[in-house]
């Protein structure tokens, strides 16, 4: 008798495994279906363009028609709304400013759980709080969806490049058919666990840049004032033990990096309001979970203050320019 019930659990596990198996095969051959794009602002279109060119044909939707015409010049079809997007596609990828928008855009009147399809994988690459991660995928579950949360990392320099890097968060079973849209846009993509950790992981790396980048621009800033080229204080930096990568990468003095926000006015990249916002969400999870956090917490007052003195749409490697203007800070 022992024997049977073993046979029949081998019997099921195998099938199970041959169901799972088929779902992913399915996915995989129609790889080249259409796939939804929701969210085209500064991340969102060169990552939707990247879609396009490895060949996957995109439905797009954004608050804002005008964000919408480069890839409509690239072959996407347009929506008026989340859910048209998710009646026409069984993928759809989503990025977005911040939790109200994630909630607005798959729970709200025209969202993308009031049409989207049974069995439809729905990736979000917006960074929000884990908890509204895990709030959007039981939502999802409850009518036949699988939700997966994929922060990226790397700004908008990257998402041109199609080397971003994602965090992910979601069924294990699911991951690589969600690596094969994110392999597109992104050269690292890293499961991290459950629905909600690629956020944690997301914010724990942002948390790390944001102090990197305050330091970098105190560390300058100092050098400067004591008589050093920063040029060569920047070299000096990138051979040595403060070597990181808003030094040798993203460094915020106007003058010593080409192709970096720094070079521009401090256009372009990653909003000081972003990292503001995501401050926010680092300080929130570490009230939630008793975690000490007291960098953190400096610098998210700081890049606060910057946003109130106009600096909230500027790159946020601004930080620089802030402490300079700042004599009393």
């Amino acid at each position: 008798m022992a024997a049977v019930v073993r046979r029949s659990g081998n019997l099921f596990l195998k099938y199970s495994n041959y169901v799972r198996h088929c779902v992913v095969s399915s996915r995989s051959m129609a790889s080249k279906a259409q796939v939804g794009f929701i969210g085209l602002g500064n991340m969102g279109n060169p990552m939707a363009k990247n879609l396009i060119k490895n060949g996957y044909p995109i439905i797009a939707s954004d608050i804002f028609p005008e964000s919408c015409k480069e890839i409509q010049d690239l072959g996407a079809q347009i929506m008026d709304s989340a859910a048209e997007v998710a009646e026409r596609a069984d993928r759809v990828i989503t990025m977005l400013p911040s939790s109200p928008n994630v909630i607005e855009v798959y729970t709200g009147p025209n969202g993308i759980l009031k049409k989207v399809k049974k069995g439809s994988l729905l990736i979000d690459s917006s960074t929000i709080d884990p908890a509204v991660s895990k709030e959007m995928a039981k939502a999802a579950e409850k009518i036949g969806a699988t939700f997966m949360d994929a922060p990226v990392s790397g700004g908008v320099g990257a998402a041109r490049a199609g080397n971003l890097t994602f965090m992910v968060g979601g069924l294990e079973g699911e991951f690589n058919a969600a690596k094969e849209l994110l392999s597109c846009m992104g050269n690292n993509v890293v499961y991290c666990g459950e629905v909600g950790t690629g956020q944690a992981a997301k914010l724990c790396n942002n948390m790390l840049l944001a102090i990197a980048m305050i330091g970098t621009a105190e560390t300058m800033n100092l050098g400067i004032r004591l008589g050093l080229d920063p040029k060569l204080l920047t070299k000096i930096v990138n051979m040595s033990s403060g070597r990181c990568w808003s030094s040798d990468t993203y460094n915020p003095v106007p003058g010593v990096m080409d192709g970096v926000p720094s070079a521009n006015d401090y256009q372009g990249g990653f909003a000081a309001s972003l990292m503001a916002k995501d401050l926010g969400l680092v300080q929130s999870t570490a009230t939630n979970t008793k975690t000490p956090a007291l960098l953190g917490s400096l610098s998210h007052q700081i890049y606060r203050m910057m946003c109130a003195r106009g600096y909230a749409q500027k790159d946020f490697s601004s930080v620089f320019q802030f402490l300079r203007e700042e004599e009393n800070i």
